[in-house]
């Protein structure tokens, strides 16, 4: 009986060894695994790129072509990368949608949201020996104004006499009116006409004196009335069937224009 009690309590110290022994392995391999988890969280710290730096934004017509493969590749990864814009270009063509003419050339007195400059134009050639060039052109976000691309894509020519026709929805903005100023001074057989919707920013003095420039150097300045109105619809605009019915204050906002443009030329 007594060899019997000894040995149970052999085996009981035993155990109680081997319990301690794979506790301390237990212990072990949880240290272990925490070496292990920092050191990967430190490898991928390294490996993680940093995110590219931008000293600045590129304006539009500056900027480069769409990154399409690198912007996959960065979704893949989980990370955000911008993507860069190809220019945006003119927009030319011989008629436009009565959306645009009725929101664009509209003569409002505040116009919140039309952001872009419409030109309706019309080319005859001295004697009238060709068929007039009829077309017009927008310029959303683009690298030049469309004032300024005209003369560049339209009427690059300067050794011909040329009247030309603008029916604009807004007046030009006082680098245009500069450019403009200049063009007139070099081309003396060109004549420019400008059929305005709207005065752009009237009031601020560089747009005064450019508009007063543009006027001495040979430019007649006009405001759209009604039938200014009418003839653009029936030249320029993809109106189908649909006929033109003037805004209730179309000729109300004219008289308003008139007023201020006579204040810019007096």
């Amino acid at each position: 009986m007594a060899d019997r009690t000894s040995r149970l309590g052999v085996k009981r110290k035993e155990k109680k060894v081997e319990k301690k022994a794979n506790d301390e392995k237990e212990k072990e391999k949880g240290k272990e695994n925490i070496v292990k988890k920092a050191d990967k969280l430190v490898k991928n710290q390294e490996k993680t790129p940093e995110p590219p730096k931008t000293d600045e934004v590129k304006r539009n017509g500056e900027r480069a072509g769409a990154m399409g493969a690198e912007a996959n590749n960065s979704e893949d990864n989980g990370e955000f990368q911008p993507i860069e814009l190809p220019p945006f270009e003119i927009v030319t063509g011989e008629q436009m949608s009565p959306f645009y003419f009725k929101f664009q050339f509209r003569n409002v007195e505040y116009s919140s949201g039309r952001n872009k400059t419409l030109l309706c134009f019309r080319v005859d050639t001295a004697g009238g020996s060709t068929e007039p060039l009829i077309g017009y052109m927008e310029d959303e976000h683009a690298t030049a104004h469309a004032e300024e691309a005209f003369f560049q894509q339209v009427l690059p020519n300067s050794s011909q006499e040329y009247d030309v026709t603008w029916y604009v929805s807004s007046s030009p903005c006082a680098a245009c009116a500069a450019k403009l100023t200049n063009i007139l001074q070099q081309r003396k057989k060109l004549r420019l006409c400008i059929f305005c919707s709207r005065l752009f920013e009237w009031e601020q003095p560089e747009i005064v004196e450019g508009l007063k420039a543009l006027v001495h150097a040979g430019c007649k300045l006009r405001m759209m009335k009604p039938a200014d109105f009418l003839h653009i619809w029936e030249t320029y605009v993809e109106k189908e069937d649909e006929s033109f019915k003037p805004w209730e204050d179309c000729q109300e906002n004219y008289d308003y224009y008139l007023e201020k443009l006579s204040d810019i030329l007096k």
